[in-house]
């Protein structure tokens, strides 16, 4: 039988994932979220080919990406003896292959690097961003953000806008201003690879998995690098805020979250889970002198994880791994680092919004990315309701929307409980909330799902649950156009050939490396 496990040829499906990202730079040239001066006032790109390209080459990618943490299967075949998994360093190498073809273009799958721009440029002319959009600004920046976008305030945290700010001379430079910003997510997914590793470590999890998962991931490539989204600095310093939290550093985790959290606001959920982590003790690390190559966990560690799944059945209140015990003298612990902590946040959050000069309107404009038009499940159940009722949507719209948070609300209560029970671990409960609030939340965008995804990458300890993940990954990966709009008719047809194109190439591929196992000795 053919070996087509990721064991026997690693090396194929770096190659194969970088033919990918090649077409889909190719491709981004002419369909991506070009600059105005490109596509005109509609703001929308050609596509043709170029659609047919970004397509082919997604499909390439995402199946390079599925088969590379595919187990490999055992074969006759000379070159699969003694093939090992993929090592961390190699995983970053091929990071690194398959980021490179798309870090000079134009942003591709959306456009909101070029509202980063304008509000940036918006601060350094003295508008208030959290109460005009860019149409204040007006001119030639403000002629690249959607008009949908035109009148919305910032919906980020002042520590955004000092980094938009610095980019705002380059404002009236869009490529260069894109690519400005694409640098600092670029040296953010950079942190990510080292930083994801080390806490799987902590954890005594796969580092090579939490790596492949959470930093060589479709939408990592697609939406902070393609696409120089501002999501990237965030999860970097949440991550690098839980590191610490298992480290029993809690002030500079909090101030690491926080800072994280006045980027995008949704950090801020792992303020809790890193309390947790430095209160009872955080986690000591899994090193073995005999740990094996291939990134796996030691026996050590998975006898650490039977006795913390023991211990929770019993309903213990004590850390298995260098935790404190119960009673007065561990809650009197938890509560001086709860106010510790606080009290870093709050002192963080005074000086970044002082320093950016906005004032606390950022508060009031956290639900700017929720617009009439965006889709979710909430969103989507509540048109329907209207379309059921023949009423406006407006009205069960806002009422399903309020649903979902409180469900979602719901969800955090239930996984704060488990962990407090010990039914459940911090990291894994962080990653479930982020997805509740991603599912239930009023606005879905396919980078949003990162925030699920990166907790997951070195929280998860199943397999089975790991591949599930994977798989959503790849399926949310195609779900929007290279130019950020949605698409007609001729543009769903332009992607359903680029799918067919790339499976082709991908099985073609396949079949040439199997075809050479079954020749005779």
């Amino acid at each position: 039988m053919p070996n087509t496990g990721a064991n026997a040829y690693p090396s194929r499906y770096r190659w194969l994932g970088l033919l990918g990202s090649l077409a889909l730079a190719a491709g981004g040239l002419t369909s991506g979220a070009l600059p105005a001066a490109s596509t005109g006032p509609a703001l929308r790109a050609s596509g043709g080919a170029g659609t047919v390209l970004v397509f082919a080459g997604l499909t390439v990618l995402t199946a390079a990406w599925l088969l590379l943490g595919t187990p490999g299967r055992r074969s006759t075949g000379r070159a699969a003896e003694g093939q090992p998994p993929p090592t961390t360093r190699w995983l970053t190498t091929t990071l690194a292959w398959w980021a490179a073809p798309l870090l000079l273009l134009p942003p591709l799958f959306s456009r909101d690097v070029y509202s980063y721009l304008a509000q940036g440029a918006m601060r350094a002319a003295g508008l208030d961003v959290y109460a005009d959009g860019p149409a204040a600004l007006g001119g030639q920046t403000a002629q690249q953000v959607p008009p949908v976008w035109q009148h919305t305030p910032a919906p980020y945290g002042p520590g955004f806008l000092l980094l938009a700010r610095a980019a705002a001379p380059l404002a009236d430079h869009p490529y260069a201003g894109t690519l400005l910003l694409r640098l600092s997510a670029v040296l953010a997914v950079a942190a990510l690879t080292a930083l994801l590793p080390a806490l799987a470590r902590r954890l005594g999890t796969d580092p090579a998995a939490a790596l492949r998962l959470g930093a060589l991931n479709p939408l990592v490539l697609l939406h902070l690098i393609a696409g120089a989204h501002n999501d990237a600095v965030p999860l970097a310093l949440m991550v690098t805020g839980l590191l610490a939290a298992t480290r029993s550093r809690p002030l500079l985790a909090a101030t690491l979250i926080t800072l994280a959290a006045l980027v995008k606001a949704p950090a801020a959920l792992a303020l809790p889970a890193a309390w947790w982590l430095t209160a009872h003790g955080g986690t000591e690390p899994t090193r073995s002198r005999n740990r094996p190559a291939t990134g796996a966990v030691p026996p050590r560690a998975e006898q650490l994880v039977g006795e913390r799944r023991r211990f929770a059945r019993r309903g213990r209140l004590t850390a298995v791994r260098g935790g404190v015990a119960g009673g007065p003298g561990g809650w009197w612990r938890g509560i001086r680092f709860g106010v510790a902590m606080a009290a870093v946040a709050a002192v963080t959050t005074a000086a970044v919004t002082a320093t950016a000069g906005t004032g606390y309107g950022w508060v009031a404009a956290l639900t700017a990315p929720a617009t009439e038009s965006s889709w979710s499940p909430s969103s989507s159940l509540g048109r329907l309701v209207a379309g059921l009722a023949g009423v406006a949507p407006e009205g069960p719209v806002a009422g399903a929307r309020l649903l979902g948070l409180a469900l979602a609300a719901g969800v955090l209560g239930l996984l704060a409980v488990r962990v407090v029970r010990r039914v459940s671990e911090p990291l894994t409960a962080l990653a479930l909330g982020f997805g509740a609030l991603v599912v239930l939340g009023p606005a879905f965008r396919p980078w949003y799902a990162l925030w699920c995804v990166v907790p997951a990458a070195f929280a998860v300890r199943a397999a089975t649950t790991r591949r599930a993940v994977e798989l959503a990954c790849a399926a949310i990966a195609f779900t929007v156009m290279p130019d950020g709009f949605e698409p007609d008719a001729a543009e769903l047809v332009l992607a359903a050939g680029g799918l067919v194109v790339g499976a082709a190439a991908v099985f073609l591929a396949e079949q040439q490396v199997a075809f050479p196992e079954r020749q005779p000795a």
